[in-house]
């Protein structure tokens, strides 16, 4: 039986949870400014710079409209590069894994951990774009609360990407051909600066397939209004997506770490 139909165990999730929580208390300050501030310039650049001469855009102020498509660009890059980056210095250069699987830890249970940690932890950052419009006159809906939700279930799918890229590539400067060629066209045609009703009509298909356009979508919805079965959809593209990146992880690591 493969990896990723075994059953679970907790504890050794338990236990990356445990490493990983270690070690962000010796990076936890540059970790989480890197990881707010950026996003917050992006909202800051292209919410007030084009805002001043956008004003409104789909029904939105341009600042709120960027102010929540931010959210899900955040949720994007602080999950799939410590997906990518993080998990192949690992297993590579610094050989934690064979460490970890010496114990009685299966890889789907170090895949999890390691994408739920950082599922959970980019969850969290990537709601600062939405704080820093509270403060420019963002006035959300009570459902806002569940942004956090949205995100980390994207941000799940794409840590698992990020893995599942980790052990494909065959050198870590190969990750350029994926940021530029995967992450850079998600991150555009994503409805985040600009409607994807602007896009040619040869582009909407490839962009109702991007996972970050339903992160954007279910974001907006959570600030502005809910449209229940619009958002029943964005929700079960994310768990497909994530189901599918499940699979390729758990299947490329242990290709990489047994087979």
């Amino acid at each position: 039986m493969t990896d990723h139909l075994k059953v679970f165990e907790w504890a050794p999730v338990r236990g990356v949870w445990r490493r990983e929580l270690a070690l962000f208390r010796r990076y936890w300050a540059s970790s989480s400014f890197a990881s707010i501030i950026e996003p917050t310039i992006y909202l800051l650049a292209f919410g007030f710079g084009f805002g001043s001469l956008v004003g409104h855009v789909a029904g939105y102020r341009y600042v709120d409209f960027v102010g929540t498509g931010v959210v899900a660009t955040a949720t994007l890059f602080t999950s799939v590069f410590p997906g990518m980056f993080n998990t192949y210095i690992r297993r590579t250069y610094q050989h934690s894994y064979d460490a970890v699987l010496a114990a009685p830890v299966d890889v789907h249970e170090v895949v999890a951990g390691e994408a739920s940690w950082i599922a959970v932890k980019s969850g969290v950052y990537s709601c600062a774009p939405i704080l820093v419009s509270l403060a420019f006159g963002l006035r959300p809906h009570a459902g806002v609360v569940a942004v956090p939700i949205f995100t980390v279930l994207t941000a799940s799918g794409f840590a698992l990407f990020g893995i599942w890229a980790s052990t494909v590539v065959p050198s870590i400067n190969s990750f350029d051909y994926i940021i530029s060629g995967v992450l850079a066209p998600l991150f555009l045609v994503a409805g985040t600066f600009f409607p994807i009703s602007g896009l040619p009509h040869w582009a909407h298909p490839i962009a109702h397939v991007n996972p970050l356009y339903h992160c954007v979508e279910l974001v907006r919805h959570a600030v502005f209004g809910f449209h229940p079965l619009a958002d029943l959809g964005h929700v079960g593209a994310l768990l497909v997506f994530a189901a599918l990146m499940w699979f390729l992880a758990v299947r490329g690591m242990r290709r990489r770490l047994i087979d």
